[in-house]
């Protein structure tokens, strides 16, 4: 039986097979990897890395994709964890002495942003991930400062990732096709992330934000001086997209040493 994309799933299933080998070749999978699918949905893409990987684990929300999987692979070929991506517990996931997980995905474009951020709290077992997401979500995610796309986003990733848009796909690679373009994303953990608590961090970049087409003097008001904005090497006179990354660094590092 047919299954019928769900919209409360956000769910688009790629069907492109030159678009699926283009994926595959990407991510580059070994057959010993620890690998982890996002949303497998038809599996696609599974089948695909299949090919060369012993094994591997997803996770699926929809109970009927989820009674597919198991009539279609093997547990000793795929190991499915039906529940909520947002609220998995990658870390769970063992992976032998040595090595890390690696995290693929068709990610679902209404809960691309509070994935990311949820994914980012396991970047310490994490070897690379690659995901296809709405083609504006990666630009936003890989923009250099003094971009206007460069923002929130932009600042939270890059403090934990290297990242790389890879290549667009056109929504008639889906079924249904989207009403927009999506791009792979490569996702590397850095090997060393400039120190600062995150909290910290991401208090100071959302209040630099909330107001961006206002000075970041006048947007940090009541959190920094000016002096402690010219302390972080920042011109108080510019806008939020033009500061970069260490300088929002330094300004969370003012507010909370560590």
């Amino acid at each position: 039986m047919k299954h019928v994309a769900r919209k409360r799933f956000g769910q688009n299933f790629l069907h492109d097979k030159y678009v699926l080998e283009d994926i595959t070749s990407a991510i580059g999978p070994a057959p010993d990897d620890t690998m982890v699918e996002i949303g497998p949905g038809l599996a696609a893409m599974t089948k695909g890395l299949l090919r060369t990987l012993k094994h591997m684990h997803v996770v699926e929300l929809d109970r009927d994709l989820v009674a597919r999987l198991e009539k279609d692979f093997p547990r000793e070929q795929l190991t499915i964890h039906a529940g909520d991506a947002l609220k998995f517990d990658f870390g769970a996931i063992p992976v032998p002495a040595g090595k890390k997980l690696r995290i693929v995905g068709n990610l679902p474009y209404n809960i691309s942003s509070p994935l990311l951020f949820h994914l980012a709290e396991f970047a310490s077992v994490v070897e690379d991930q690659h995901f296809m997401l709405q083609k504006e979500v990666v630009e936003r995610m890989v923009a250099e400062p003094g971009c206007k796309t460069f923002g929130r986003l932009s600042v939270m990733l890059q403090w934990r990732y290297d990242m790389k848009l890879l290549f667009v796909v056109p929504p008639e690679a889906f079924d249904p096709p989207p009403k927009v373009e999506s791009a792979i994303v490569r996702m590397i953990p850095v090997a060393e992330q400039l120190r600062c608590d995150g909290e910290t961090l991401e208090a100071v970049v959302q209040k630099a934000f909330s107001q961006r087409r206002k000075v970041i003097r006048n947007c940090l008001a009541g959190m920094f001086t000016e002096e402690q904005i010219i302390a972080a090497g920042i011109d108080p006179t510019h806008r939020p997209e033009v500061v970069g990354l260490a300088q929002y660094v330094a300004l969370a590092n003012i507010l909370k040493p560590v």
